[in-house]
């Protein structure tokens, strides 16, 4: 029923968590004298201007960087070299069909382009609905409590038990991946600028929003970054692709995800994919980004984890 609002709906959902855990992450380093107020302001307008200059500064030098990539990947597949290893990869490539579910990919994001305007829009609206929430975060809660003691009190009391299920699951689940999906992006671009691959604004964008679909989001960035590193060294720097994501994938999974959640909310890789399969075809793209965090909030609501595994 919600379909068409679902942007707007997540957006705002994730917005508001973010920046409320920037905003107590500052607090608890400064100290409880700065105005929470001041400090989710101040992070606003930080946001919005450093927005406003990717897009002015930035936006031009993105689009030719990921239209190059995408010329680069497609001469490489058009024109392989004349070897044995690459002519049973192309073959393998046709039988797989890999090219309609290219060509699919690129229809899904021409229509993304021509409906820019609307997403812009609603990120506009988001950002503008999760100020006014943090703004009023207080009088929100107080207003909102009043439910409990009106004719509508049972029903309150069923949502404040799922909304405080949701936000500690899916909001941390959302965290972690966005961290870990930063640190990734960071670690990556460097070790290929050390490379010498091009691209890197446009490569570091595709690895950031890769990063945030789990276990997935690894296995399809190997592909265009292994077409140019074959491009640029050959099958040596294959290796080093290779090699360098299994060492940040390797520090994602034995060191940040530990520290960003326990370790007892992992699931295994089968239930992973299983997972974004399906959400992938309930909710589109959104699916590749929530399914994980939506099936943590059921396992939470089910009590399939126990309290203590959950990172408060």
């Amino acid at each position: 029923m919600m379909h068409s609002m679902i942007n707007l709906i997540l957006l705002t959902f994730i917005l508001s968590y973010l920046m409320n855990r920037f905003q107590e992450f500052i607090s608890k380093i400064v100290g409880l004298k700065v105005n929470p107020k001041g400090i989710i302001a101040a992070l606003y307008i930080l946001l919005v201007g450093g927005i406003v200059i990717v897009l002015y500064k930035y936006l031009p030098v993105i689009t030719l960087e990921i239209t190059n990539l995408i010329t680069q990947i497609n001469m490489l597949y058009s024109d392989p070299p004349k070897t044995e290893i690459t002519a049973y990869l192309v073959s393998m490539i046709d039988n797989m069909e890999l090219t309609s579910y290219i060509d699919q990919s690129f229809e899904i994001l021409s229509k993304s382009v021509t409906n820019l305007s609307g997403l812009a829009l609603q990120f506009l609206l988001s950002l503008i609905l999760s100020l006014f929430f943090l703004l009023e975060k207080q009088r929100i809660v107080t207003f909102t409590a009043k439910f409990k003691e009106s004719k509508l009190a049972d029903f309150y009391t069923e949502i404040a038990f799922f909304g405080k299920k949701f936000s500690r699951s899916f909001g941390k689940v959302i965290e972690t991946q966005f961290i870990i999906a930063v640190i990734n992006c960071i670690l990556t671009t460097i070790c290929l600028s050390i490379l010498g691959f091009p691209q890197l604004i446009g490569l570091g964008m595709m690895i950031f929003f890769l990063g945030l679909i789990p276990v997935a989001g690894v296995l399809i960035s190997l592909v265009p970054l292994c077409a140019i590193g074959y491009n640029i060294g050959g099958f040596t720097y294959i290796v080093y692709v290779l090699i360098i994501i299994a060492v940040i994938h390797a520090l994602e999974s034995y060191v940040l995800n530990p520290k960003l959640m326990s370790a007892k909310t992992h699931l295994p890789v089968f239930y992973t994919f299983i997972v974004l399969i399906f959400s992938e075809h309930f909710f589109g793209i959104w699916g590749l980004i929530i399914g994980i965090p939506i099936f943590m909030f059921l396992l939470d609501v089910l009590e399939v984890l126990p309290e203590e595994t959950m990172v408060q």
